[in-house]
């Protein structure tokens, strides 16, 4: 099939990639020419395993093509709107990219399309950009059929080739039978294991994406709050995660306590399902309440260290190992380790730090913070007096402790995704800090 997809970031790149990867005639459209012209020489602007290989391969084959025109992509059958919905000042998507791409298309419309909304978008907007290619053509003088589909996507960042491939399901919103079945057909080489294509209304589609990251979230968020009252009356939140994990209705998924969840896809899109509530007229207290444990979580880190330190930290090096807000990416957004490095920042703390990726975009959103990067998780740890585990990374999961001891001025470390073996590390000598663990020294 003829597929275009405005939008080259996250998930048009990766939706492109892998569609091209099907053997599908793929054109992938951006406004910003640089970021063109270094994809089409195989710069891929994030990183995400397995995604470079996939660009430069079906770039070579020929399947996959890339343009700053859109014109070029309304030559496609269908044509998928992949832009961004950031979050605005209140909190809410902002739809102004989509809704920009959606006059264009009436502008410049030369045949009846399927549009197809990959974007996080709110219940409704598919209406909105009906609407407004529908006015657009009109004072372009264009009549042409076209229909909106809601397909949102399920993609984790670091696994993101992986869940397309091989996805759980394949939400497909439509009101018309016969695109229902032109969508099937576009997606049938990924599901021919396990037939999960699941067609509903629109409105229902463009809800399931921001009730499955919620639910995500309130997981997270639950299993957090949980840990910090273990922390209080002297319970260990690892052998309770185990024990309510082995319950099959609840499981082990998305329930290992840290120091928050960060990312574009989670703050974003509880902030922006609380502010839709909100605008019909409903207080949304449970998803409301996720959000506030969360945004605590992001503290919990700096706490322990001022609890343990307090007017010491302005004497003193922090080696924070991991920058992302999770492994296999260098995505940034909303990552814990920002809100750990300003705090020790204001107390006059020296921030050393390491990430196997995310460096480049650190140095970005960290811009007006004071932070020395290293290349190495052992180099950073010369003179500091206590290690921050912020990202699990699979390169720390079992790392020199004598190594690190040696060359650590201090012997604490803090450990904000409960990795090691708290008995082991105090025998080598460590004071040793866990997430909702009581008295880990």
């Amino acid at each position: 099939m003829k597929v275009s997809i405005i939008g080259s970031g996250y998930v048009g790149l990766v939706a492109a990639a892998c569609f091209a990867e099907m053997g599908n005639s793929v054109m992938c459209i951006d406004i910003n020419e640089e970021k063109i012209k270094k994809i089409k020489k195989g710069i891929i602007p994030i990183y995400e395993p397995g995604l470079e290989k996939l660009v430069i391969n079906n770039i070579q084959k020929g399947d996959l093509s890339f343009s700053t025109d859109i014109v070029d992509a309304l030559r496609f059958d269908i044509v998928f709107i992949a832009v961004g919905t950031p979050m605005g000042e209140d909190g809410s998507a902002d739809l102004k990219y989509v809704l920009q791409v959606a006059e264009q298309i009436g502008e410049n419309i030369s045949h009846d399309l399927i549009i197809v909304n990959k974007s996080t978008v709110p219940i409704g907007t598919a209406d909105k950009v009906k609407e407004v290619i529908t006015n657009s053509m009109k004072k372009n003088n264009k009549n042409y059929n076209f229909h909106i589909v809601s397909n949102p996507e399920f993609l984790k960042e670091g696994v993101a080739i992986k869940d397309f491939m091989h996805p759980d399901r394949v939400v497909v919103g439509s009101d018309n039978n016969d695109v229902i079945e032109k969508m099937k057909i576009l997606y049938s080489p990924f599901l021919v294991s396990n037939d999960r294509f699941i067609d509903m209304d629109i409105r229902s589609a463009e809800m399931t994406k921001y009730a499955a990251n919620s639910m995500l979230a309130t997981k997270i968020s639950f299993i957090n709050e949980i840990a910090n009252i273990c922390e209080k009356v002297g319970a260990n939140v690892n052998k309770v995660r185990i024990g309510i994990g082995s319950d099959n209705r609840i499981g082990y998924k998305f329930i290992y306590p840290g120091c928050g969840y960060g990312g574009s896809c989670f703050p974003k899109d509880v902030q922006a399902l609380i502010k839709i509530a909100n605008k019909h007229n409903y207080n949304p207290q449970l998803i409301s309440a996720v959000e506030s444990v969360n945004k605590l979580q992001k503290d919990v880190l700096f706490n322990k260290i001022k609890i343990n330190f307090n007017d010491k930290i302005k004497e003193m090096t922090f080696a924070i190992w991991g920058l992302s807000f999770k492994p296999e990416t260098d995505d940034m957004r909303e990552a814990p380790s920002i809100n750990l490095i300003k705090s020790i920042n204001k107390f006059g703390g020296i921030v050393n730090a390491y990430d196997p990726k995310a460096i480049h975009e650190a140095k970005f959103y960290l811009k007006n913070q004071q932070v020395n990067y290293f290349d190495d998780k052992y180099s950073v740890l010369i003179n500091a007096d206590v290690l921050v585990l912020v990202t699990e990374w699979k390169e720390f999961r079992s790392p020199n402790f004598n190594k690190i001891l040696r060359l650590m001025k201090g012997n604490t470390i803090i450990d904000g995704r409960n990795q090691y073996s708290s008995d082991f590390l105090h025998e080598l000598g460590f004071n040793y800090y866990q997430i909702g663990v009581k008295d880990n020294s």
